[in-house]
């Protein structure tokens, strides 16, 4: 019985423990699988978070595509104007003066006495300068030495001229004496041929002192010329202004060695006209007229303009610029303006041929050729060929292609193609805070598609 007791109470104990184990495990079941449901749930919910907007964003987007390709896309145009009757034409140049001259010695010898230096007014014929040149000076004293000895050679020569004029006449006379003495038989005619033969021979001796008085007045007229030739030269040691100027520029100083044809002495100008050189573009050139008026300035006097006119151009354009080298001379009162100055001409020309003005930014340039985009009555854009004229910087010439009052769009961007519709908005009217450059289709859909995103960064925040 104790034993049969103490089994039953063994079994009991037993199943008890093994009640006791399952028990647990059951409940870690439930537990796990309500985790799992939960976890699951949580899931679905982040994944409809997640995707809701953006179905949402896709189909705003698809919206806002079917409504700009709908709404044409707005273009900047600007209607092409006739240019003016004239046209205004700057030009740069530099000024020189109407005249200026190198001054050189034309003597050899040493300088001797400097008396003006750069910066100094001279008048014409003024002295600037004396050279010395000791040989030249002993050509000059032997010239005239010899033209003496031939003065008095020559005086020599007509008093034995007249000696001979004298004998001649006594001969002469003579022989006609014994001519007669002769006819009446009186004489022998030997002793009268002696007498006709003294005769010719005091006339041979009168041509003879003439050839010789005509030879000495060869010589003193050689001598002459010799000596005039020597004083010419040493005329040059006095080195005179050639006219009334401004010296710009001294080489030399007192015993400065100077070689004839070679030494710079002094450099002088004459800028009360001052003349500037300016190139014409070939496009203007037929509007160029010698009188035409300038109004020159130079930076140096800001609010001054000087009158000038075109005096001379040079008929021919330069091959490489395809320009005309126009001169324009300007008075210059008061000697305010200097020669070397970087001057601006202004000309005010009437245009040779008609054509329209449109934007610099407006042109598009292609293999076909310069284009230039414009919008017709039904909002359609067409792409005309031009030829360009003037490039005035900001604006340009159309010569051919255009007509007046047609829309050309400004800065067009990838949304202008051949026959495309577009909403054209005039420049004038657009509103401040809208740009040519940045406006067109890709800017709306910038705009656009910022919205959602803040929308859907918020909704990110919210969660």
């Amino acid at each position: 019985m104790t034993v049969q007791n103490s089994k039953e109470f063994t079994s009991e104990a037993a199943t008890g423990s093994q009640s006791h184990l399952t028990q647990p495990h059951r409940v870690s079941r439930k537990v796990m699988l309500a985790i799992f449901v939960m976890l699951a749930a949580a899931l679905l919910i982040a994944l409809a978070i997640a995707i809701i907007p953006r179905v949402r964003l896709k189909n705003q987007l698809a919206a806002q595509k079917e409504q700009r390709a709908a709404t044409p896309p707005n273009v900047f145009v600007i209607p092409a104007q006739p240019s003016p009757a004239s046209v205004k034409l700057q030009l740069t140049g530099t000024m020189a003066p109407v005249t200026e001259a190198p001054i050189l010695a034309q003597v050899d010898g040493y300088l001797k006495t400097r008396l003006v230096d750069i910066g100094d007014r001279v008048h014409e014929g003024q002295l600037l300068a004396l050279i010395s040149d000791p040989a030249l000076d002993q050509q000059v004293q032997q010239a005239k030495a010899m033209l003496q000895q031939s003065q008095s050679t020559l005086q020599q020569a007509q008093a034995a001229l007249d000696e001979a004029k004298a004998n001649a006449g006594l001969a002469s006379i003579t022989a006609q004496r014994w001519a007669t003495l002769l006819k009446r038989g009186a004489v022998s005619q030997q002793a009268n041929d002696n007498y006709q033969f003294a005769y010719n021979a005091q006339t041979a001796a009168v041509n003879v002192a003439a050839a010789n008085v005509a030879a000495a007045k060869d010589s003193v007229g050689s001598n002459q010329a010799n000596l005039g030739r020597y004083l010419e030269q040493q005329s040059f040691e006095r080195v005179t202004a050639p006219f009334t100027g401004v010296v710009t520029q001294r080489n030399v100083d007192v015993g400065t060695l100077i070689t004839a044809n070679s030494t710079l002495l002094y450099r002088v100008a004459k800028y009360d006209v001052l003349r500037t050189y300016v190139d014409v573009p070939q496009l203007h050139t037929p509007s160029v007229k010698v009188g035409d008026s300038a109004a020159v300035s130079v930076v140096d006097y800001p609010n001054q303009t000087f009158e000038g006119k075109v005096t001379r151009f040079s008929d021919s354009l330069n091959l490489n610029t395809r320009t005309l080298l126009t001169e324009v001379d300007v008075r210059n009162p008061g000697d305010v303006l200097l020669p070397g100055m970087y001057a601006t001409v202004n000309f005010a020309l009437p245009r040779a041929v008609t054509a329209m003005i449109v934007p610099e930014e407006s042109m598009i340039f292609r293999a076909k050729g310069t284009l230039l985009a414009t919008v017709d009555d039904q909002h359609a854009v067409h792409f005309q060929n031009v030829v360009l004229g003037h490039d005035y910087g900001t604006s340009l010439e159309i010569l051919s292609g255009l007509k007046t009052g047609q829309l050309v769009i400004v800065s067009p961007n990838d949304s202008v193609v051949e026959g495309a519709k577009v909403n054209p908005v005039l420049v004038k009217d657009a509103p401040a805070s809208m740009s040519p450059a940045g406006h067109g289709a890709s800017s709306g859909t910038e705009v656009s598609s910022a919205e959602p995103s803040r929308s859907s960064g918020a909704t990110q925040e919210k969660k």
